[in-house]
């Protein structure tokens, strides 16, 4: 049985069926109740520190104040207790959650723009956020010399703009076309950012259809009030299947005017199902056409025809031209700016359309209020002409004879076919991150697999064959484009009116990446071919290595004897434990690092997942190349269609039918996030016990022997786990201990959290900080390098893999090699096999050598700069 202290909370134990303990809470006055089954829950934004982890009992710690705005904390001495002192300084008012009343209250404004009616410059482009990976739908800039308008924030939003140094900050409204993660997976980071820039924050208005207000009260548990106040619903209320029966809504006659100023004109057009049988929408269901309209630009002025009607030149001239009467100098007549000007040019309009499904498609050829702008309408020529056409619709939906009936309509106008498609697949989005994934594969495929390059020579093929399809059918139908990331369509100056692919990004192929390496770094392909021996010698070693004596007489590091191992790694195999850091970042996500998520890969028993940052579902898809993979991802999303919290910390697939009893999520008793999930339709006694027991059984099949939290030292509710593998009995009869993997979280070092890795074979440690700043590290309640390997040595935890970096360490973090005989640093979508163990720290130094040429440079400027304040 693995080392407990009191201070851990063992979920279950199926060593003792009979017993069932849900928490052991001896050391603290309050009794724990349910925590989210998962590692640390981290928002500092939740309710005051009740229930604190009284903190005071484990640490003696004194702050010096400073008045006014803000507060200077620092960590003058920590006092030593009688067996459980520690020498690790911590911010106390950080982790109770009260710091929050030491910085001045923010109140995020809108941006007040002074707008530019004769804009030089407009264009709407394709931001391809989940083009490569299909997790969720690509966004839309809609771009005026002094406005910005952003169409659907799904996940990875934040990143994509870092990546391209788009200023999000310059942003004045963003819109959903639909309610779902796919559309809005993005928008709560991107408020949480913004709020906390500058003096005051910012925050944007959000439009979207009457789903939106069930997303704002979910993420007011998290986001400040003030970011929010300014989001507007429009159209009818979608109802649940509990709602009475009734008659469907009725549609709106006319377009939903959102936006109306002198720059441009923004409007909505609700779609629905039309669905036989049922008369309520559901949420998630809503979604919208939105009808860009920008002004007529005035003909050219005719100074000869003005001095016919008797006009001299002088100011009347610009008031003429401005669309004002005036009164002629000569003749007793009235001029007005038709007399003068040249006929008006009219103003582009382009349509934003998500249809989803073929039921929505039959709500969308019903729409009266379109007809003003179809090409030929009962023989009639149409008042306005529509100039581009975007589609986020599915290529399924846009297939059917239906939506190509209905895109003939516009005419000569610009289909960009923004859905979905299978050659995007494997065009990497995050260039950056795919480059660095490329040199990681070539120096050690082995804990770097490839990163998935497509082929430039089978997309080209694809490329030129999908265009010749377009254009074979265009004379069927209409123009196609289809959408490629960061594609332009200019709709000012109208000369430039159409088409520009000039901000395409290049392709680059895996051979030009690592061509480009070995003339950085010569000695490179040396360093490949040396970790290659490294690895054969292993495998020819393991024969040899004898598993440390478990006969309960702790022996002091025996791992670090290069023929011993761990007993419980004698006789592992390949597919009994993979673990895979998805994401390696700290509270944002940048060009190199996503933010936090491990993903623990059982293979046949199933898989977990630790944190669940942002943008982990398209990770999850950039690793996986084969289409058996893909197809998992898919029904799984399908799956996640519930009411069920798509943002989990934990997150549990397995390949049994025990899973079909699990649903549902646990927060800690009392927490703003169980009082959130308390809404109107959530179970009005949500019973632990049951929902344990169900997992507990789906655990045991996972071959797993303990799943326990404890309490670490951050913020309120944050919290560890240790996750434990059964033992087994090899062929002869031996019994063989489980492997034991420990997980921090965002910690500074405590004593439960050493308790808590005694003897792991893998501690997983936040490492955000760099040994030179230590009073940073304990003000913001996180670690240095040397603090968490000084946690794994004096747990004697087997393996230490470090994650969690600042920005400021953009590609490699500064660590002293001297720490690190048993350690290794993280990167996103590093795979390390249990089996693989033993090997782990000594690539350290060739990772050392491929980021030699780079600086340690914070990237939290290039964030700053792609969210940095507007001008």
């Amino acid at each position: 049985m693995p080392y407990v202290s009191q201070n851990l909370r063992p979920l279950f134990s199926p060593l003792k069926p009979a017993f069932f303990p849900l928490f052991i809470s001896k050391p603290y006055p309050r009794s724990f109740s349910l925590f989210t089954l998962l590692s640390s829950y981290k928002r500092p934004r939740s309710v005051p520190f009740r229930d604190s982890l009284n903190l005071a009992r484990r640490y003696s710690s004194t702050f010096r104040e400073r008045k006014g705005r803000g507060r200077e904390v620092t960590m003058e001495e920590t006092a030593k207790e009688s067996e459980r002192s520690s020498s690790f300084g911590f911010n106390k008012r950080r982790a109770e959650g009260q710091d929050k009343s030491d910085r001045a209250k923010k109140n995020p404004q809108l941006k007040e723009r002074k707008l530019n009616p004769t804009n030089t410059i407009a264009y709407v482009q394709i931001l391809g956020t989940g083009m490569d990976t299909q997790d969720t739908s690509p966004s839309v800039l809609l771009f005026f010399d002094k406005q910005r308008f952003i169409f659907n924030a799904g996940e990875g939003l934040q990143r994509f703009c870092t990546e391209h140094k788009i200023k999000l900050s310059k942003i004045d409204h963003i819109f959903l076309s639909r309610v779902c993660s796919e559309t809005a997976g993005g928008l709560p980071g991107l408020l949480l950012t913004l709020a906390g820039m500058g003096e005051e924050g910012y925050t944007v208005k959000i439009w979207g259809p009457s789903d939106l207000n069930l997303l704002v009260g979910a993420m007011k548990s998290f986001i400040p009030h003030a970011t929010m106040v300014h989001t507007q619903s429009f159209g009818v209320a979608s109802t649940s299947d509990a709602a009475s029966d009734g008659p469907a809504p009725t549609k709106t006659a006319d377009p939903i005017v959102l936006v109306k100023d002198e720059v441009v004109k923004i409007s909505a057009i609700l779609l629905q199902p039309q669905c036989s049988g049922r008369s309520q929408i559901k949420p998630g269901e809503m979604s919208v056409i939105y009808i860009f309209e920008l002004p007529e630009i005035m003909g050219k002025f005719d100074p000869k025809k003005a001095a016919a009607l008797g006009l001299k030149a002088g100011p009347k001239y610009g008031e003429l031209q401005h669309g004002k009467s005036v009164k002629s100098d000569r003749l007793d007549i009235m001029v007005h700016p038709s007399d003068v000007m040249g006929p008006p040019v009219p103003g582009p309009i382009v349509f934003l359309v998500d249809c989803p499904t073929d039921s929505h498609v039959e709500d969308l050829l019903s729409i009266e209020c379109l007809n003003g702008y179809y090409t030929d309408v009962s023989g009639t020529k149409s008042t306005k002409t529509v100039n581009c056409v975007i589609h986020l619709s599915p290529a399924s939906v846009v297939s059917s004879p239906n939506y190509q009936k209905w895109m003939k309509k516009f005419g000569s106008a610009k289909h960009i076919m923004a859905g979905h498609e299978t050659k995007n697949l494997e065009v990497p989005i995050l260039k950056s991150s795919a480059r660095i994934s490329a040199r990681l594969n070539y120096l050690c495929p082995q804990f770097f697999p490839a990163p998935g390059f497509w082929s430039l020579q089978k997309h080209n093929y694809l490329a030129s064959d999908a265009t010749a399809s377009s254009e074979g059918s265009a004379s069927k139908t209409c123009e196609r484009i289809s959408a490629e990331n960061l594609l332009k369509f200019t709709l000012r100056p109208h000369a430039q009116l159409g088409l520009d692919r000039s901000n395409i990004p290049t392709l680059v192929g895996q051979s030009e990446v690592i061509d480009e390496l070995h003339s950085e770094i010569p000695e490179i392909a040396d360093a490949a071919q040396h970790v290659r021996q490294l690895w054969h010698g292993f495998k020819e070693s393991r024969k040899e290595l004898t598993p440390s004596n478990d006969n309960g007489v702790m022996i002091e590091e025996p791992w670090l004897t290069e023929n011993t191992l761990p007993s419980c790694l004698e006789n592992i195999r390949r597919d009994d434990l993979e673990i895979v850091l998805l994401g390696t970042g700290s509270s944002q996500p940048s060009k190199y690092r996503n933010v936090s998520s491990v993903y623990i890969n059982l293979f046949s028993k199933g898989s977990l997942l630790l944190d669940c940052g942002e943008g982990t579902l398209g990770q999850l898809k950039r690793r996986s190349t084969t289409e058996s993979s893909w197809g998992i991802f898919e029904s799984d999303k399908e799956s996640n269609n519930d009411r069920s919290s798509p943002e989990s910390p934990l997150h549990f697939t397995a390949n049994n039918e025990s899973m079909k009893d699990i649903s549902g999520t646990l927060f800690d008793r009392g927490s703003r996030m169980q009082s959130y999930w308390r809404q109107p339709g959530s179970p009005v006694d949500y019973s632990a016990y049951p929902f344990l027991k169900s997992l507990k059984k789906v655990l045991c099949e996972a071959g797993l022997e303990a799943l326990i939290s404890f309490p670490v030292v951050h913020c309120p509710q944050a919290f560890g786990i240790v996750l434990k593998a059964a033992e087994c009995v090899n062929s002869v009869g031996k019994v063989i201990p489980g492997w034991k993997i420990v997980y921090s979280g965002d910690t500074r070092p405590c004593p439960e959290l050493v308790d808590a890795s005694r003897g792991a074979t893998v501690l997983i440690h936040e490492a955000t900080f760099e040994d030179g700043l230590v009073e940073e590290a304990i003000a913001r309640n996180h670690s240095t390098t040397k603090e968490a390997i000084e946690v794994g040595n004096s747990a004697g935890a087997y393996r230490i893999i470090l994650t969690h970096f600042s920005q400021r360490y953009p590609k490699i973090p500064v660590f002293d090699e001297t720490h690190m005989h048993k350690t290794c640093i993280a990167f996103d979508m590093m795979s390390i096999n249990i089996a693989d163990l033993p090997v782990l720290p000594k690539v350290l130094p060739y990772l050392k050598l491929l980021f030699r040429n780079e600086m340690v440079v914070d990237e939290s400027d290039d964030i700053t700069d792609a969210l940095g304040v507007a001008s």
